[in-house]
């Protein structure tokens, strides 16, 4: 039963008041028990039956809730190196995807890792997530795009559960149609609708159903089906939508109530405004929209609108080969004009509630999950504008440390 005291400022990012309040408390204390807080506030204020707790030390440092990574594509096999220069020297993400390359190319090298590699290179992913203060990963199949190929992946991440991090499971069947249903993308779509879904439901591997809504993925009547079957066995609808064109893909987030729609960089006025009325939130994956050349999403725009905007990875081999959130946090602040405060929150609470768990994680809050991060700075600015490789000193996930820097 511990107390973290010494805290120069420890933001507890309340769901409470706009995006850019993180509910400072400077000269502060938390104390846990088990997997849960006791309390926090300003340590002058700490209750006397705190008393005979084990203190410890946080240095002058600042805390923060523990990070949630609310859109990630943990389980590939192989890397595309490769395509990085082809971007560099003038070719499109949809050219190279027409070559064969793209999430076709991993898909391949996916199926032809095992399980057990695949397992060990999650696990390996999650710990470095863990040391840059990472406690809650949302993990997406849509490498696999077969029956069996697909729930092999979400059953990996049930695997993974059992560790230090919280995985939120998502299917995502439609990512791409796989070459052998070239042609017959109706078939495809069929295979989701009837046979992966009920699978995954009935085995319970994931919370969420999601879609690539993309010129060359999936057309909006196509993910209108398989979200409709999806929410019939208790999946909520995600949604990778507006990235490379306007396709309607935030509008039709809006209409399946979403609990997010992802990307973003192409979004129109009216998605805007069907988001905000529909209070899905917008994510932002600044190191895509930095890797692919494009303009981020009009983070300005949503959030004077009322659209929350949380902030993540989209960690994958090919468009955002890293899993660094909080240098994805800094470029949110570069290229989209959040301020810290903003991006702290789209990284906690406000992520959590992009992945259904804004009620056991994302703030520091009484009888929350004791998750939290001790970073080597005095401020939220200070963290995030002065780009290192990491500031983190000490990751606490479920009330037990599963990170401390030597």
């Amino acid at each position: 039963m511990p107390v973290l005291t010494n805290i120069a400022a420890l933001a507890r990012c309340l769901p409470a008041g706009p995006q850019s309040d993180l509910h400072v408390i400077p000269a502060a204390a938390l104390a846990w028990e088990g997997e849960r807080i006791a309390w926090v506030g300003p340590e002058a204020d700490l209750p006397g039956r705190f008393g005979g707790w084990a203190r410890e030390d946080a240095g002058g440092r600042l805390v923060v809730p523990g990070l949630v990574d609310s859109h990630t594509h943990l389980a590939f096999g192989g890397w595309r190196a490769g395509e990085f220069e082809q971007r560099l020297l003038g070719k499109s993400y949809l050219e190279i995807a027409a070559a064969g390359g793209g999430i076709a190319s991993t898909v391949a090298a996916t199926r032809e890792a095992s399980s057990e590699a695949l397992l060990a290179r999650c696990r390996e992913h999650l710990a470095g997530m863990a040391r840059l203060g990472v406690t809650t990963v949302e993990a997406k199949s849509g490498y696999g795009l077969t029956e069996e190929q697909e729930l092999r992946l979400l059953g990996i991440y049930r695997d993974l559960g059992s560790g230090p991090q919280r995985i939120v499971p998502t299917l995502l069947a439609a990512h791409a149609v796989p070459e052998e249903y070239r042609g017959r993308r109706g078939k495809y779509v069929e295979l989701i609708v009837e046979r992966i879904i009920p699978r995954v439901a009935s085995e319970r591997l994931a919370r969420f159903c999601d879609a690539f809504v993309e010129e060359t993925a999936f057309t909006p009547n196509e993910a209108r089906r398989i979200f409709e079957a999806g929410k019939q066995h208790g999946l909520r609808p995600k949604l990778h939508a507006d990235q490379l064109s306007p396709g309607g893909g935030a509008e039709l987030a809006a209409e399946v109530g979403a609990a997010s729609a992802d990307h973003l960089e192409r979004i129109s006025e009216e998605g805007i405004g069907k988001l905000a009325a529909a209070g899905v939130v917008a994510v932002s994956l600044p190191f895509a929209s930095l890797y692919l050349g494009v303009a981020p999403l009009p983070a300005r725009k949503l959030l004077e609108a009322g659209v929350p905007v949380a902030v993540a990875t989209d960690f994958n081999p090919g468009s955002a080969p890293s899993y660094h959130l909080p240098v994805a946090m800094t470029l949110a602040c570069l290229l989209q004009r959040m301020t810290p405060a903003e991006v702290l929150k789209g990284a906690t609470i406000v992520a959590a509630r992009a992945i259904g768990l804004e009620g056991e994680v994302g703030s520091l809050e009484e009888g929350k999950s004791a998750d939290f991060a001790v970073m080597d700075v005095e401020s939220v600015e200070q963290w995030l504008y002065h780009l290192r490789p990491n500031a983190c000193v000490r990751t606490v996930g479920r009330g037990a440390e599963i990170w401390r820097a030597p």
